[in-house]
């Protein structure tokens, strides 16, 4: 009996031995297999956070988890939302302040420009003024001589007057409150300018061919006779006695043309800057100062119109006003 007593003894501790290494094994299984949950999703935050520490923010924590690790990825998708559409306002800003500083610098570098094409301007006709006057002064001169250093003084103070007023006009064109658009027949804008053109060409024998489609465009009436005056002017300048020179009015489009000397490809886009003068000593002789086109510029701008500039050199130039919002309809 103590025999059987050892067996069933021995039997019995060799079954919880293996019934022992089998819940070991298994606990250990299990014990993997719990910590597998929860380190992989911990790891993947730990990666994460990495990204996020790099600034890299297109990874997102994807577990769907109802426990903290769950809620602690969801918190830092949050954030990482956040700090990307923060990075992403802060480089819109950033990129919309260099602009405005490069705006800036180039309508400071323009200023400049036009305070130094003012003083050139401006010391031409004083220094020609003073000169004449110290001559009347001081020089005992026969008295066709004084009459014709009068005729120049007079000349360069009308000078003078121009370009004052124009810039004037240019400068108070910024002020919106003195601007005044309503609808106006376009057909009686150019019927009027023509009138008063006509009158100014009769001198050098130039024949004024004007017509219009009957339209109407939302205008400031006095601006609009300005920058047709100042295109027509300029067509003046450029043709030869006996010229004809063409106004006309096509819906959603006012144009000048001339058949005079025309201008250089290359000096086009430069022509509506003040001051500047495709041929400057033809330009003086004739009265000029530069601004002409610079202030139909502003006008056109004013009227969400383009200045459209067609020219062959030897063959005339054709100025169009084109208003947007007749094109775009």
């Amino acid at each position: 009996n103590y025999q059987s007593i050892q067996e069933s003894a021995g039997v019995s501790n060799q079954f919880m031995l293996y019934v022992g290494m089998i819940v070991m094994i298994a606990g250990v299984f299990i014990m993997y297999f719990v910590s597998n949950q929860y380190t992989k999703p911990i790891l993947r935050l730990a990666a994460h956070a990495k990204n996020m520490q790099k600034l890299d923010f297109s990874t997102r924590y994807k577990d769907n988890r109802d426990d903290e690790i769950g809620v602690l990825g969801n918190s830092m998708n949050a954030l990482s939302d956040r700090l990307e559409k923060t990075i992403s306002e802060l480089k819109t800003a950033n990129n919309e302040l260099k602009l405005d500083l490069q705006r800036r610098s180039e309508q400071e570098q323009m200023r400049q420009e036009f305070l130094a094409n003012v003083s050139h301007e401006l010391k031409t006709p004083m220094t020609s003024i003073i000169g004449y006057s110290d001559t009347l002064l001081h020089v005992k001169i026969s008295e066709e001589q004084q009459k014709k250093a009068l005729e120049h003084i007079n000349s360069e103070c009308r000078r003078l007057e121009r370009l004052s007023g124009k810039m004037m006009t240019l400068i108070g064109l910024y002020d919106e409150d003195r601007i005044h658009k309503e609808p106006y027949p376009v057909e009686k804008l150019i019927q009027e300018v023509a009138d008063l053109e006509r009158y100014h060409m009769q001198d050098s024998q130039m024949e004024l061919l004007a017509f219009s489609e009957s339209w109407e465009c939302e205008m400031d009436v006095d601006l609009m006779e300005s920058l047709l005056v100042n295109l027509l002017d300029n067509a003046i300048k450029a043709s030869k006695p006996g010229s004809v020179i063409e106004l006309h009015g096509e819906k959603g489009c006012i144009w000048v043309r001339d058949f005079g000397k025309g201008i250089p490809e290359e000096e086009i886009p430069r022509i509506t800057e003040a001051f500047y003068m495709v041929d400057k000593s033809r330009s003086r002789k004739a009265g000029g100062i530069g601004m002409g086109l610079a202030l139909c510029q502003k006008i056109a701008e004013i009227h969400r119109a383009n200045l459209v500039i067609e020219s062959v050199v030897g063959q005339g130039t054709k100025i169009s006003v084109v208003f947007q919002e007749e094109t775009d309809e």
